[in-house]
């Protein structure tokens, strides 16, 4: 991107970006077929909102199916885009083929983290994470890109294949152009975000919560984790854990659908992810519904949570 001036580089589109990165040709296709996806599931979104408005009795079902509508919208995508093998989603029972079998990709997917945050008007999103061999017991040697996608005031689209962290906004034209190209995460942030009733945490990570909040740390917390992850990132830092709990040893979120992807932005965004002690990129994929803990953010925070967590 040096070539180009600070001026024009935030017009330019995805597809240029991507090309411009080096990236593989399927690979790169692939990630703006899902990016195109956010566009129809966004869709479903405001479709939702306008039937929600002034019909309360009727959320629970509206966003039953906005979680399987945006399921449906993914994987008829992947079935037709000729890079896909298989597709695992947060919604489904188990993982399921998508292509003829000799694709090179698999896809794993929450179709719509944060669904429950429809009814206020809340940013939810979906979040993405591509892999080039199976996913379960390879983790990291077999994810090559991530990306989520942020339905808020602004749709964005947030995606690394191991090249930087890079945004992107949905403009009126329904482009997807450069918003903040090479996210790079300070050593130590202001905020945290936190998960979980504080009743059910252990000893050491309400000590550490203790210790940020001595600190100063400013709580932000919307019960999302895609607008609590972005949060993070484009304040440039700070810590979002949502910890083992005494009655869930090992959380509450997904490993393959929600901490890999999140973990390899963040550390293309030079931040770190763990479980409190084992980096997350690391822990093992045995089952496609494994949970674990998470500490994710900024350098200083995540390895101060080691400390309190050891002991």
């Amino acid at each position: 991107m040096e070539n180009i001036s600070d001026a024009t580089k935030h017009f330019i589109d995805l597809r240029r970006h991507m090309w411009m990165a080096g990236i593989d040709e399927e690979l790169r296709r692939l990630i703006w077929q899902i990016a195109v996806t956010g566009k129809y599931i966004s869709s479903k979104i405001q479709e939702s909102n306008r039937k929600l408005a002034g019909h309360n009795n009727m959320y629970g079902e509206e966003q039953l199916a906005l979680d399987m509508s945006s399921d449906e919208i993914i994987k008829n995508q992947l079935t037709f885009s000729g890079f896909v093998s298989h597709y695992a989603s947060e919604e489904r029972d188990a993982i399921i083929q998508v292509g003829k079998g000799g694709e090179k990709y698999i896809v794993t997917a929450d179709p719509l983290d944060g669904s429950s945050l429809v009814d206020t008007n809340l940013a939810i999103g979906t979040i993405i994470g591509i892999h080039d061999a199976p996913i379960l017991t390879k983790g990291e040697k077999s994810l090559v890109a991530a990306m989520y996608i942020t339905y808020g005031p602004l749709i964005t689209m947030t995606y690394s294949a191991g090249n930087g962290t890079h945004e992107f906004v949905l403009n009126r034209e329904g482009e997807y152009v450069l918003s903040e190209e090479n996210i790079r995460l300070d050593e130590k942030g202001t905020i945290y975000s936190i998960g979980g009733l504080r009743k059910e945490w252990t000893q050491g990570h309400l000590e550490y919560i203790r210790f940020l909040e001595n600190e100063g740390y400013k709580l932000r917390y919307s019960g999302g984790f895609v607008p609590d992850i972005n949060q993070i990132l484009i304040k440039g830092g700070g810590i979002f854990t949502y910890p083992a709990l005494k009655g869930s040893p090992q959380g509450k979120l997904r490993l393959i659908y929600e901490l890999q992807p999140m973990a390899f932005l963040m550390e293309q965004a030079g931040g770190m992810a763990t479980d409190g002690i084992e980096r997350i990129l690391s822990i093992p994929a045995q089952t496609h519904d494994q949970r674990s803990p998470v500490y994710m953010g900024s350098r200083y925070e995540v390895e101060t949570a080691k400390t309190f967590l050891k002991e």
